[in-house]
């Protein structure tokens, strides 16, 4: 099967994944690869990091018992390992065998922004921006090596780290004015300086200096999930569906059919290539494509939340996919 455009076009790699018998992940939250193309699965199964050589064969896995809600993960070019975890807090860090070096936050301890988890995922119980963390997403680290934390559901902020885990500062704010952010799911610093945060609620994805000056947002994009660049500048986003029905997580209505999909894009945000249909479950297409990643080949990763994404409008579909791999063709 073959999906894409033009330059971007890719064969789905069916069955790739070789799971241990008896084994089932669920949701995906993340995936990365390292230094050496292996894979790295996030997820909320009983083996939060599930470990492939780039032919799907399984070799280990690691944070058994540690994590209580996998959210994000990132690899950098050292095979440092970054795994945000949104109910613990934190955003710990390992080496590729799952030995931890250090974690930012404090386990179980949430920032004071007015947001009470046991409320439920309401984005109006945020009623102003506070340090780290209060469920944070994911962690891009810079060309100097600075650490940059999305957070997230409970918080409105970007935080900016030395590259020994000590805090710079903080940015955002609730809100959809430049700068704000209704959910900021993910984060990227790029090479050239800029970071850009996926505004996942306010269907954007906004741009800031290093410093974290805004510089301009894309508004072309719908629930923007996840987001990678390439060594071509190549921008991979993961984006999740409009469901009339229902509403986004600041109560605002969805109004048309919108479904999920992926789109490869230039640095000015230009599309050059998306695929995804309304049959979400369909080999090829996605139900919420929550975790993206690219190999050194420019084969391409994507982990959905597929249960936690149906079981939200109502839906039951045990059979269908939480992780597939596109190989470039």
């Amino acid at each position: 099967m073959i999906v894409g455009d033009g330059d971007f076009r890719y064969e789905l790699a069916e069955g790739w994944e070789q799971l241990p018998s008896g084994w089932e992940h669920g949701d995906v939250a993340g995936v990365a690869t390292d230094s050496q193309d292996r894979v790295y699965v996030f997820n909320r199964g009983e083996h939060p990091v599930i470990v492939y050589d780039r032919d799907g064969r399984f070799l280990s896995s690691w944070g058994e018992g540690v994590f209580p809600r996998p959210h994000g993960i990132t690899i950098d070019s050292d095979d440092t390992v970054y795994c945000a975890d949104d109910t613990d807090h934190t955003v710990r860090v390992f080496s590729t065998d799952g030995t931890l070096r250090q974690t930012l936050g404090t386990p179980n301890q949430s920032s004071d922004t007015g947001y009470d988890m046991a409320r439920g995922n309401d984005l109006r119980q945020i009623v102003r921006a506070a340090g780290p963390f209060n469920r944070p997403t994911r962690l891009s680290r810079g060309p100097n090596g600075d650490l940059y934390v999305s957070d997230g559901y409970g918080n409105a902020s970007v935080h900016r780290f030395s590259p020994s885990g000590e805090l710079i500062h903080s940015w955002g704010g609730p809100g959809d004015g430049p700068g704000q952010f209704h959910l900021p799911h993910s984060v990227w610093a790029h090479r050239d300086g800029r970071v850009f945060v996926c505004d996942r609620e306010n269907d954007r994805v906004q741009i800031f200096t290093a410093e974290g000056e805004y510089l301009e947002a894309w508004t072309n994009v719908t629930r923007p999930g996840d987001l990678f660049i390439d060594r071509e500048d190549r921008v991979y986003i993961g984006e999740m569906s409009w469901d009339p029905g229902f509403s986004r997580l600041h109560g605002v209505p969805w109004t048309e059919v919108r479904p999920s999909r992926m789109t490869v894009r230039d640095l000015s945000g230009k599309i050059l290539a998306g695929w995804g249909t309304e049959d979400a479950c369909a080999p090829g297409s996605f139900v919420s494509p929550h975790g993206i990643w690219v190999d050194s080949h420019g084969d391409l990763y994507v982990g959905e939340v597929t249960r936690t994404a149906l079981g939200n409008i109502g839906r039951t579909e045990p059979d269908c996919h939480s992780l597939q791999k596109f190989v470039r063709v």
